[in-house]
C-alpha cells in the first residue's frame, strides 16, 4: 500500500505548518481549527498573526535563531492567540516544535508542529508579553538567572515578573506558581 503523504499532513492530529521566512506556506486543517481560521486566511501570512503581539513574535524569532542554528530543531510551550470565530482573541497555551531545513538560515524554510494545550493548561490570568515568556520558562524548570540569560534581561527583572505572576495566580512559592500555571 502506498502512503499518501499529503493526506497524512492534512489529517495529522496536531497542527502543522510549512514556513518560508516566517511566513506560512501551507498548513493542515488541525492548525486552522486550533486558531479558529481557514487555510485560505493563513497561507501567505506571517506567523505573527498567531502571536499575542508583534513584539512577542519578534523576540521569539530572535531567541530561537541560535538554537535552530545549533541543533536544527526547537521546542517550547508558549501562549498563542486564536484569530477568528467564537474564541477570537482568546489566549491559549500551545506546545510548538519546529525544524529548520537549513541550519545556516533557520528561518529560510521549516516545518512546525502546534499542539493546543488549553484542555490541560488554561490561561487563568491576563498576562503581559514578558510575563508570558517568564511563565513559559518557569514551567520548563529554569531559574531566574537562566531565564534572564535566555531573555537578555537581568535575573532581578525576572524575579520582579515572577513576583507579579505569583500575585496574579495567588501562589505562595515558585513551585505553587508552576503548579497553578500548569493545572487544569
Amino acid at each position: 500500500m502506498e502512503i499518501n503523504y499529503q493526506l497524512a499532513f492534512d489529517m495529522a492530529p496536531v497542527g502543522l505548518a510549512l514556513s518560508r521566512n516566517r511566513t506560512i506556506m501551507d498548513c493542515n486543517q488541525r492548525l486552522c481549527e486550533m486558531f479558529g481560521t481557514s487555510r485560505e486566511q493563513l497561507i501567505g501570512q506571517s506567523f505573527q498573526v498567531l502571536y499575542p503581539s508583534a513584539d512577542e513574535f519578534e523576540r521569539t524569532g530572535e531567541r530561537i535563531t541560535p538554537i535552530l542554528n545549533r541543533s536544527g530543531t526547537y521546542a517550547d510551550d508558549r501562549i498563542m492567540r486564536r484569530m477568528d470565530g467564537r474564541l477570537k482573541g482568546e489566549a491559549f497555551w500551545c506546545h510548538v516544535t519546529g525544524r529548520a531545513l537549513n541550519r545556516e538560515a533557520p528561518h529560510e524554510a521549516g516545518i512546525w508542529c502546534f499542539e493546543d494545550l488549553s484542555a490541560r493548561r488554561p490561561v487563568k490570568a491576563e498576562l503581559t508579553a514578558r510575563e508570558r515568556e517568564v511563565a513559559a520558562h518557569l514551567m520548563q524548570g529554569m531559574t531566574s538567572k537562566q531565564i534572564g540569560k535566555t531573555l537578555a534581561i537581568s535575573h532581578r527583572t525576572v524575579e520582579i515578573y515572577r513576583a507579579r505572576l505569583m500575585r496574579k495566580y495567588k501562589a505562595s512559592t515558585t513551585g505553587d506558581l508552576v503548579h497553578k500555571l500548569s493545572a487544569a
